[in-house]
């Protein structure tokens, strides 16, 4: 296995001084020739990841002939993440999602990032996640008063849709008419079912084969495309205002304020709420803003990328609470009693998010257990160290937050479902840069408080009508693939009762 010593620096936080650290880099055990690990990374790529801390602090995993190097330590994924210039994003899931996505800020090189996610902070400022929260308590409310007694839910089916509808609801607002939003939602899922599909298994020319799942997807794919051309040449040619995501994104300028005769954008209110210990983008000290608007193509771009990475990681994380509330009943009774308190039988409003606290620790505890960005990749770009070992330019570095999130010198007990792991008094207690859900550094997800905001409002609304069972024991195993999914969740819905004693109102149609 060769586990050598090399001398290194560990990274702290706050203003204490580095504290000198012996780093160990090892190869993984048991790769076989010429295919070095990819069976277990494809058989049980979890449980194989969590396995390879115990051999070192960067780990090497071999795919055929080239490497792949695990960072273990927390300190090692900080260092990754807070240097993206020499740690750029890249690898096949990136190479995949680019072609649906563009360029858009998940998917473009640093080099063009600054700019991009210059643009559309805006959009992402408290004070507007503040008014998107009014269109995520109608668009919730609308999604689960759609369900019925006795039902028997493929739940995260109905949490892609759930977020579908809240996310296109944000976005483009009075742009979609029912129908049109519908598509939308029913082209997207096609989409991002195929982008899992050729980020998994990267067939390359097969998927140009006249398949029926590739044409699906195709058709999809062009369809959306045509349908967001057309949205933003709409808003091009019009002087109305929306007040959407979208008429912020594309009248704000480089400087960070939008267009004449835009929309003010409000300052600040104060940093957006994250999980303890996440680390906010560093100031750049680039050139200087130009101030030129989004082009059509870069719109386009943000828009897809708000899309596909705005439903599907928001509607995973809901399904995993969901699903741990199912076999954490003293947990979910304690939801439901919050819920009760706060709510008192009426819908879950913006206004509620700070009364919510436990509703909040619950959906952090999800995704500390079951991140969807379970595992990411960077590309060195220059010739660098890391752990005291040299990575020639072109290196591929991996990051777990899986792994991270299980390390029981972080989190004692990690398998154990405990939301009050979050309490002010406990959270302290977390080593920095061991809870990463939404990533780090100035590649740190945009959304993250946006997606906070719809998790904790999306969950008060169904536990606040809403008790769901699965219909008979099954042990749900996660599936790993470019996201981290419970793959199909039926549970059966059971209304249930209010502090009051009587089952809440459940409208005999859809609204």
């Amino acid at each position: 296995m060769g586990i050598r010593g090399a001398a290194g620096v560990r990274a702290t936080r706050g203003p204490a001084a580095a504290v000198p650290h012996t780093w160990t880099v090892a190869t993984a055990p048991g790769g076989l020739p010429l295919l070095g690990h990819a069976l277990p990374l494809w058989r049980r790529p979890l449980d194989f990841l969590a396995s390879l801390p115990a051999h070192g602090d960067l780990v090497a995993i071999r795919l055929g002939p080239q490497r792949v190097w695990l960072a273990c330590d927390p300190a090692l994924v900080q260092q990754i993440l807070m240097d993206p210039r020499t740690y750029d994003k890249g690898g096949p899931l990136y190479d995949t999602m680019r072609m649906v996505l563009g360029n858009g800020l998940v998917t473009c090189a640093q080099g063009v990032h600054r700019r991009q996610r210059r643009l559309a902070q805006p959009c992402f400022r408290p004070s507007r996640i503040a008014d998107y929260a009014e269109v995520m308590s109608a668009e919730i409310g609308a999604a689960v008063g759609e369900w019925r007694p006795g039902r028997t839910l493929d739940v995260t089916d109905a949490m892609m849709d759930l977020s579908a509808r809240v996310t296109t609801g944000v976005l483009m607002s009075t742009s979609l008419a029912p129908g049109l939003a519908a598509e939308v939602r029913a082209c997207l899922s096609t989409v991002m079912r195929g982008v899992l599909l050729r980020a998994v298994v990267p067939l390359g020319p097969l998927y140009k084969l006249p398949t029926p799942g590739n044409r699906r997807f195709d058709r999809a794919l062009a369809r959306l495309h045509h349908i967001i051309d057309g949205i933003i040449a709409e808003r091009r040619g019009s002087t109305d205002r929306h007040g959407d995501l979208l008429d912020t994104l594309l009248r704000t300028t480089d400087d960070g304020a939008p267009e004449p005769g835009g929309h003010p954008v409000p300052a600040p209110d104060g940093p957006a709420p994250q999980c303890p210990h996440a680390t906010t983008a560093p100031t750049s000290q680039e050139a200087p803003h130009d101030q030129e608007p989004l082009t059509d193509q870069e719109a386009h771009d943000q828009l897809m990328t708000f899309l596909v990475a705005g439903i599907e990681t928001t509607a995973l994380a809901l399904a995993w609470t969901l699903h741990l509330l199912a076999a954490h009943p003293e947990e979910e009774r304690r939801l439901h009693a919050e819920v009760d308190s706060v709510l008192a039988g009426r819908p879950a409003a913006p206004d509620d998010l700070p009364r919510l606290g436990h509703t909040r620790r619950v959906v952090t505890e999800a995704l500390r257990m079951y991140p969807p960005g379970w595992a990411l990749t960077r590309v060195t770009t220059t010739e660098t160290t890391l752990a005291g070992h040299r990575l020639a330019p072109g290196s591929t570095v991996l990051y777990s937050a899986y792994v991270l999130h299980q390390d029981p010198a972080a989190f004692p007990d990690p398998q154990r479902f405990d939301p009050d792991r979050w309490l002010p008094e406990r959270a302290g207690s977390v080593p920095g840069g061991a809870m990463l859900p939404f990533a780090a550094g100035n590649r740190k997800c945009i959304g993250d408080h946006f997606a906070m905001t719809e998790a904790v409002l999306a969950l008060a609304a169904i536990a606040a009508r809403w008790r769901l069972r699965p219909p008979s024991p099954r042990t749900v195993r996660p599936v790993p693939a470019a996201v981290l999914s419970p793959g199909p969740l039926p549970m059966v819905c059971e209304p249930r009762r209010g502090p009051d004693g009587a089952a809440p109102a459940v409208p005999s149609e859809a609204p």
